[in-house]
């Protein structure tokens, strides 16, 4: 069945399309809807996203030994992100995780849920656990500030860009400069029945995914389904910092992570783009990006900032050179893209962790 928001009654609410569909991507002015959001005096629904809880008192330590994340000992209220990855260590599922000592709670993009929950199913084996996906009893709303109205709701805190324990930064970014320190970012899973409600209580405005996408790619904030592909791996778009545990026990495609972190370097790079302003319309995600007459990537998701104007995140090949102009090809319509490094070529082959990525000794 086709999900739709009960707010797409509102004034002025246009349908998003893609992954977001079922949402408003805006509610007739999405420039001031942005600001508004990135203000903190609008929220953002989300209702479209999907719910997977897994229940039983195995729940976290079946999910550490799953994961590229430490749950085992994750307590409640406390915020995460996973990776379940394939044999090749290539992503297949990143969850937003919560936890409220009975039931942990999985966000994951709408297209996941069933997925997700029918693959755990499977995995149980004699476990005592219980999956369930829950998508069509609970919506998920999104605000760059905690809202107060809804403190009676579980919040799941983005840990973007903060290093986590166990986890590496594969940018030459000094942490207290990266931009997503920009972008605190909060979810709360709220009960269907109650949303519509639950929104007109916050005592903030609507604001559409237009906003919410601009927001995530200034912050440099890679989404499931949009930066990645069926090859990507966690290096590639710097989520060993979020979303992997260096140091924890095995999990499928660890061997992977570990070998592209101590002896390599991802193939590709996630990379900021600024776009040529000139133009009066936005290329499509999807679109090549080239050096010269060469294609050397693919650009993943784009947006109208409020500030920034034209931008776009792009996934590249590891050798362009970081200083090159590039070119956005849609369809024969050229953007100019000036990039901006967030994952390092030479990341990769590294010793310590603090502060980014660090050359091993000559």
């Amino acid at each position: 069945m086709t999900y739709v928001s009960p707010l797409l009654s509102r004034h002025g609410a246009v349908e998003a399309g893609g992954p977001d569909a079922g949402v408003a991507s805006h509610y007739g002015d999405p420039l001031r809807e942005q600001r508004d959001l990135a203000r903190g005096t609008a929220v953002v629904d989300l209702s479209y996203r999907g719910v997977v809880t897994v229940s039983g008192p195995d729940r976290l330590s079946w999910l550490n030994t799953l994961s590229s994340q430490q749950v085992a000992s994750l307590q409640p209220g406390a915020s995460s992100e996973l990776l379940l990855l394939s044999v090749q260590g290539r992503i297949e599922h990143d969850a937003r995780i919560i936890d409220d000592g009975e039931t942990a709670w999985l966000l994951v993009e709408a297209a996941e849920a069933p997925v997700l929950a029918q693959w755990l199913d499977r995995m149980k084996f004699m476990l005592r656990v219980e999956v369930a996906d829950v998508s069509s009893d609970w919506a998920v709303a999104g605000s760059v500030t905690p809202v107060p109205a809804w403190a009676q709701y579980q919040c799941w805190t983005d840990p973007w860009p903060n290093i986590g324990p166990g986890g590496f930064a594969y940018t030459g970014v000094p942490e207290d400069s990266h931009p997503g320190r920009d972008r605190p970012w909060h979810e709360y899973l709220i009960p269907a029945a109650e949303f519509a409600p639950a929104i007109e209580a916050s005592g903030r405005s609507l604001a559409g995914t237009m906003a919410s996408e601009a927001l995530r790619i200034a912050a440099w904030r890679p989404r499931l389904g949009a930066e990645t592909d069926d090859k990507t791996i966690p290096h590639e778009l710097d989520l060993i910092r979020t979303a992997v545990h260096l140091a924890k026990g095995c999990y499928k495609g660890q061997e992977t992570v570990a070998r592209v972190h101590n002896l390599g370097h991802p193939p590709r790079r996630l990379v900021f783009l600024q776009l040529d302003g000139s133009q009066h319309t936005l290329p499509a995600p999807g679109s090549e990006v080239l050096l010269g007459e060469r294609k050397v990537g693919t650009v993943t998701s784009v947006a109208q900032h409020y500030e920034m104007g034209a931008v776009a995140l792009a996934v590249v090949k590891r050798s362009v050179d970081p200083s090159a102009t590039l070119v956005v090809n849609d369809d024969g319509e050229p953007y100019a893209a000036a990039q901006e490094i967030i994952v390092a070529p030479d990341a990769g082959q590294v010793v310590g962790r603090a502060g980014g990525f660090l050359r091993p000794p000559r």
